[in-house]
């Protein structure tokens, strides 16, 4: 059944054309079928080697049209921090108390955010934050005092991107329910925040393949040349 559905969902697609992004979102759109609201994903192959420090691409954007995602935001701090996070609409608020949950292998959010004061709790869960990629990290705003912006930019669409092993990104950047128009711009602030993410070691070609895909639909490649000059 499975199988029948992929075929029919490349039905009318070029595997050996190279989309404008227009054209991949207006595709990707009309060939959504699922009963639910598919995620639409991109996927970017960089010319990097992510083994070398040097050539580490990570970092966070804010799409101009968030996510259409529900962001479960959980927050270490204590007192008046502790209130401002709640205030900001963060999900799950602690200490001691949310550390021994995650320990225990609870974890029910999507993005983690701490006051530096306590990072030396924090520190402790790296083996089981860290391999979800969770763990927070000054540089991608995560260990903050500001707990409330922090909050607001988790829940309002921002998006964090991180090189895997093979030199690949990849995010979510919307809802097949999105507008044409909200989608391009999405994901073009998204490759302009990769494109200013390029490592000083990156040598050649920086960003070699990108496509685009709904959650149940066909990947489309897309013209990385025009993309890359209208982001």
């Amino acid at each position: 059944m499975a199988g029948k559905r992929i075929s029919k969902a490349y039905e009318g697609v070029d595997r050996l054309k190279f989309y404008s992004l227009e054209e991949a979102v207006k595709e990707i759109k009309s060939r959504a079928k699922t009963k639910f609201d598919e995620t639409v994903e991109i996927a970017m192959n960089l010319g990097i080697d992510p083994k070398h420090a040097d050539q580490n691409v990570r970092g966070v954007v804010s799409l101009p049209h968030g996510t259409g995602k529900t962001v479960r935001v959980a927050v270490f701090a204590k007192g008046d921090k502790a209130e401002a996070a709640k205030k900001a609409g963060a999900d799950i608020v602690g200490a001691d108390d949310l550390a021994e949950q995650v320990q225990s292998g609870k974890m029910d959010f999507d993005r983690v955010i701490a006051t530096p004061d306590m990072m030396v709790t924090v520190g402790k869960l790296g083996k089981v934050l860290g391999p979800r990629g969770l763990m927070p990290n000054p540089k991608l705003g995560t260990v903050t005092n500001d707990v409330a912006e922090a909050v607001k930019a988790a829940k309002g669409g921002q998006v964090e991107f991180r090189a895997e092993k093979a030199g690949i990104v990849h995010a979510g950047v919307g809802k097949v329910s999105f507008s044409e128009a909200n989608l391009v711009e999405n994901v073009k602030a998204f490759v302009s925040a990769i494109n200013k993410a390029k490592p000083a070691g990156a040598k050649g070609t920086y960003i070699k393949k990108v496509s685009l895909a709904s959650t149940m639909g066909p990947g489309m490649k897309l013209d990385v040349a025009t993309l890359v000059a209208a982001g």
